[in-house]
């Protein structure tokens, strides 16, 4: 019931650039085929143009990318039962390889979320995919009901900025009221202004959509690289279309043997496990005021009575805001340091400016005010996945656990379980199926620090896609994902296997 669901994103350090302005592994066995024997024409069917600046919806900052950049669409059915019904449009980006002589083919990615607009993403990431570059296309997209691919929408701002206000963790019948009003005010908002979409956002449906963009970028398999919800689409690619499966990675991995309320739970646990490794870091260094456990439940109960004050426009800092803008900054090492500014400020001055941007950094507000549509894509693709519907007696039934789990994130992950209570469709799935007999080999990668998609997901998501198709990969470290630490040992193994082709070998640990 918090307006945030801890899902999986890769997408927070990202937006928080924009707020708040190693070791060695093993060497791998080649994969079939010599370097480069799937390599593409690239001559699909997209008609490839400048790119605009990202909207609103997409969570753009008003900036154009570089001259580098194509834009595109790709025309996909709206319900694949009727292949030959409504279409929606897919928004498409790309930056092409430097080397075509050279070139493998289309590199296609998929950042998290579920809710992430890929467009928006990929330019602020390539950076750190310049090697990849050299020989692949960068790719992403706007998967269905994202950004501007037929995007869901809700509520409006000004009534997002108003539910963040309520208190989503009742303590009593009168806020259990309000809070249940509340979702169901979001869920009637998504049933009006969506309800054609709703139904055909499935994780299935985004596969579908994906084999589609492989076959249109003119690449005979599908090189992707999935992060976070991008891992479940990935297993779930490979198990509808396990011969399409080219060079795939899976970084921050989602355990795809979980029900929402074990997921959860999991989660939950894993933010706590980040948050004291973060307590320790800090106590380590010797900084003056560094935060503890016990002052921070102590301001999230203060706040659960009197929210703070802020300079953004009246706005006050909630409990459930800064619980979520807490687990914002748990999502990167490099943002600890805004965590401890945050807390600072909240317990010495009393006021929450910098967790409440932490929050926005999460939710998808912009610095202006507007939101994009990753709240609403969030929980509609969830609930479009997930047959699970759990009541407030299934809450207050697991609370305890949820509690015990962390008693910083406990209470209001417990109470995000209502968040498909009432939807307007049905869930397709109780947990996804990514089992990818003869598909080739997938490098799935689990981080022992990870918050947001706890270790132990990588090795179930490896055991599931089976043997000889997932490569199970550890990156011993702090954040979400691992790719993009900066780690030299895990550069180079995932490097050595998207150029070269080389498989990591079974047990390579990076730290």
């Amino acid at each position: 019931m918090s307006p945030i669901r801890l899902r999986a994103t890769a997408l927070a350090s990202a937006a928080l650039a924009i707020v708040l302005a190693a070791t060695g592994c093993e060497d791998g066995r080649p994969i079939d085929g010599k370097n480069g024997s799937d390599r593409a024409s690239g001559n699909g069917s997209l008609r490839w143009k400048k790119c605009s600046a990202p909207t609103a919806a997409q969570g753009g900052d008003g900036k154009a990318p570089g001259r580098a950049w194509e834009c595109a669409t790709l025309p996909v059915p709206l319900d694949y039962a009727r292949p030959d019904g409504e279409k929606i449009d897919l928004a498409l980006i790309r930056l092409k390889a430097q080397d075509a002589s050279r070139r493998i083919g289309s590199l296609v990615f998929n950042f998290g979320g579920p809710g992430g607009s890929g467009v928006a993403t990929l330019p602020g990431f390539a950076d750190s995919y310049e090697k990849l570059r050299g020989r692949y296309d960068l790719v992403s997209f706007d998967p269905r009901g994202v950004g501007e691919s037929a995007g869901v929408r809700c509520q409006s701002d000004a009534e997002l900025d108003a539910a963040a206000q309520l208190d989503m963790t009742p303590d009593d019948d009168a806020e259990l009221r309000t809070a249940l009003a509340s979702n169901k005010a979001y869920v009637d908002a998504c049933r009006r202004n969506a309800a054609k979409v709703l139904p055909h956002v499935t994780t299935t449906n985004t596969a579908r959509d994906l084999d589609r963009l492989r076959a249109a970028l003119g690449d005979a398999k599908l090189h992707y690289f999935g992060i976070s919800y991008g891992t479940e689409l990935g297993g779930v690619y490979a198990h509808l279309f396990p011969k399409k499966v080219g060079r795939a990675v899976l970084d921050a991995v989602v355990d795809p043997t979980q029900d929402p309320l074990r997921g959860g739970l999991g989660q939950t646990k894993g933010f706590q496990l980040a948050l004291g490794n973060y307590l320790k870091d800090c106590a380590s260094q010797g900084a003056a005021g560094c935060p503890t456990q016990d002052r921070i439940t102590d301001l999230l109960k203060q706040l659960d009575v009197k929210p703070l004050p802020t300079s953004q426009g009246g706005r006050r800092l909630t409990q459930d805001e800064a619980v979520n803008g807490i687990a914002a900054a748990l999502y990167s090492k490099d943002t600890w340091k805004y965590l401890t500014v945050g807390l600072q400020e909240a317990m010495g001055k009393g006021t929450g400016d910098t967790l409440l941007l932490l929050f926005d950094s999460l939710a998808g507000r912009n610095p202006d005010g507007r939101y994009s549509n990753l709240q609403a894509a969030n929980r509609a693709i969830s609930c479009a996945d997930a047959e699970q519907r759990y009541s407030v007696d299934d809450v207050k039934a697991n609370l305890a656990e949820f509690r015990k789990a962390s008693p910083v994130f406990g209470e209001s992950a417990a109470w995000s379980l209502l968040g498909c209570a009432d939807w307007p469709v049905k869930g397709q799935w109780k947990a996804p199926d990514v089992r990818a007999e003869g598909a080739a080999p997938i490098v799935v990668i689990g981080n022992t620090g990870d918050p947001a998609t706890p270790y132990e997901g990588a090795r179930k998501m490896a055991r599931q896609l089976g043997e000889g198709v997932g490569i199970e990969v550890t990156y011993r470290g702090e954040g979400h994902g691992a790719y993009n630490s900066g780690n030299a040992c895990m550069t180079r193994a995932v490097d050595a296997y998207l150029l070269d082709g080389k498989v990591p070998a079974v047990g390579t640990s990076c730290s």
